[in-house]
């Protein structure tokens, strides 16, 4: 193939499964791209893939997608844009064969590949008689002898397996599980002729993929200072411009909504991350040597990014049934609040025999809305103790309760849920293989690695060495160019929401959750730095009070990392949180109150949302 010289221009659209359906259509006429991509799978996702898979043997993938293709696929044959996806989820090949035949009904003749070997729950018996145990990364607990049946198991494989399928002359990849930065490796390696050891241009891709990956989170969806946007509803999904050293600018079409700043790029660099050396299957990318320039309008230069060997481990998410869950939730009005809330416990622990009655038991109670709400919990392996048993129980102390007692939310009919197992498994392990539209099979060869270390991923990090309560490892060393310690001036500090200065975002991983603060200043950011530490975070969002909690700095990206150890329990499709993605983490965080210098507050601001020089 012909190297390519001009940056490729790679669009994403689709951030989740069930992320806007005209998305696809909207980056393919919206202007000129020559990659399409989207990303459909996060742990829930493969989860709720089985599910769909046990009532069908031929799906197990994202159905979405092949909507999204009636739109588009002929216009991306008639141009030449290569569509690069992960909507294959459990079953690749057979959403290439359903694309294969959605074509053909168009009187389309796509070369179609897919990528498999992710899969190995098959191959689980046989990994353990030689002596992998795929202990859990938080517990450590092997998966021999836990008494935990898999039903899925898949390793997060690179973008190599991509590259090799473009190399081949497909027009359409479709992947299982692999990083969602892959979407964005692959197709630059392919273009611009990469080697497996070029780490600085790799981790420049793997960079540029995790800002794209989430879809409008990057161009003002979910955006701590959204009221700046001049038109944040429908905003157009983004678009990363990759030069050949993998240096990338990141943009959308012109006219759609949302906006393209530093800010915007920031939140989602943030997103879902724990240490700085960012791991991923083809490289380990340093974002602590990320920087952002904004070029103009929309745009937003992301430099070259220091690169450095693959982790010579891959991480496998598996799957397993918990057993089945109810809930129901009381509402609190009126006067005396805190003793409704007690009667109310009492009365719920007398109707339902309290947590000996089932497997689990949580009780949490929220405020806001001029009103609280007490929601319990259970889950237990026998439908029935969860389903009728438990609602019999609360509502039959529905008179006997609290004045004024009303349920917002209870139902007879438990839910089954599943527990997400998070484990490691040499890379070495793990063969990635091409699939032709003609059969033809192609095994990837593994990049170079480094000495063994897990694999982080955006929507699924495994959970990090968890360190002792009060500890604050992994704060970043003295680099040159590090902003000088923050130096109170002489004068009043003003007590104000934390969000007055900074921006945040937030996220699950695993059953951790991260949240990333950033200032749009230097002097913002050195008082963030020296002021909010482990002791200070604990103490504003108490629910942390008692886990581990890990804090790193960012200081190119004028920023500061949490990872809340434990706060999500078993995972997302687990957790029995209201907020069991920690979605709203960083807002919250940002509502606290703090005593910010006066002189920060209405700092002036560029045009574009950039830290002003000083």
């Amino acid at each position: 193939m012909t190297v390519r010289r001009e940056p490729l221009r790679i669009a994403n659209c689709s951030g989740y499964y069930g992320d806007r359906l005209s998305a696809a259509r909207e980056m393919v006429e919206g202007g000129p791209i020559d990659v399409l991509t989207g990303d459909y799978l996060a742990e829930l996702t493969m989860l709720l893939l089985w599910k769909a898979r046990a009532r069908d043997p031929e799906a197990g993938y994202a159905v979405s997608f092949l909507a999204q293709m009636r739109e588009v696929l002929g216009t991306c044959l008639e141009r030449g844009i290569k569509v690069v996806v992960n909507a294959g989820g459990l079953n690749p090949a057979g959403l290439a064969a359903k694309l294969r035949e959605l074509a053909a009904l168009g009187g389309l003749r796509p070369s179609v590949a897919h990528v498999e070997g992710d899969d190995l729950l098959g191959r689980l018996p046989e990994l353990q008689s030689r002596g992998h145990d795929l202990a859990h990364l938080a517990t450590g607990r092997p998966l021999a002898g836990s008494g935990v049946q898999a039903v899925t198991a898949n390793a997060y494989l690179g973008g190599w397996g991509i590259a090799q399928a473009l190399n081949a002359g497909a027009d359409v990849v479709v992947c299982g599980r692999v990083t969602d930065a892959s979407l964005v490796v692959g197709p630059a390696a392919w273009a611009h002729g990469w080697a497996p050891d070029d780490w600085d241009a790799l981790a420049g891709a793997v960079t540029a993929g995790h800002i794209i990956e989430c879809g409008t989170q990057a161009t003002g969806g979910n955006y701590s200072f959204f009221t700046e946007i001049p038109d944040p509803v429908h905003p157009g999904f983004p678009i990363a411009e990759v030069a050949a050293d993998g240096s990338s600018v990141i943009t959308k079409h012109p006219g759609t909504g949302g906006a393209v700043t530093v800010g915007t790029v920031t939140a989602q660099l943030l997103y879902e991350i724990g240490r700085p050396s960012y791991l991923n299957a083809d490289v380990v990318a340093r974002f602590d040597s990320v920087r952002l320039d904004q070029q103009g309008p929309d745009r937003v230069a992301v430099g070259r990014v220091t690169g450095e060997p693959a982790p010579a481990t891959l991480k496998v998410c598996l799957n397993h049934r918990g057993g089945y869950r109810n809930s129901a939730t009381f509402v609190l009005t009126g006067l005396d609040l805190d003793a409704k809330a007690d009667f109310a416990e009492a009365t719920l622990h007398d109707a339902t025999g309290g947590p000996a009655g089932f497997a689990a038991y949580d009780l949490r109670r929220e405020h806001g809305g001029g009103c609280d709400r007490l929601t319990l919990t259970v889950k237990d392996p026998d439908p029935e103790v969860a389903g009728r048993g438990f609602f019999s129980a609360v509502a039959g102390s529905a008179l006997a309760g609290y004045p004024g007692l009303y349920l917002e939310h209870a139902t007879a009919r438990a839910t089954e849920y599943g527990v997400y197992w998070p484990a490691l498994i040499p890379a070495a392990e793990v063969t990635a293989v091409t699939v032709l539209a003609d059969g033809t099979r192609l095994p990837v060869p593994n990049p170079p690695t480094a000495k063994a270390g897990p694999l982080l991923t955006d929507d699924a990090v495994p959970p990090e060495p968890q360190p002792p309560l009060g500890a604050v490892p992994g704060s970043a060393p003295q680099r040159p160019g590090r902003p000088e310690p923050y130096e109170p001036r002489l004068g009043r500090t003003v007590r104000l929401p934390l969000g007055t200065l900074l921006g945040a975002r937030s996220g699950d991983k695993g059953g951790d959750a991260n949240v990333g603060l950033w200032a749009r200043d230097e002097r913002a950011y050195r008082w963030l730095r020296d002021h909010l530490d482990v002791p200070r975070l604990r103490a504003l969002l108490p629910e942390s009070a008692k886990l581990p909690v890990s804090r790193y700095e960012l200081p190119n990206l004028l920023a500061v990392n949490f990872v809340v150890h434990g706060l999500l329990g078993d995972g997302v499709a687990a957790s029995t949180s209201a907020d069991p993605q920690a979605k709203a983490l960083g807002e919250r965080l940002r509502g606290c109150l703090a005593d910010i210098p006066e002189h920060l507050v209405d700092l002036p601001r560029g045009p574009y949302d950039s830290p002003p020089d000083e």
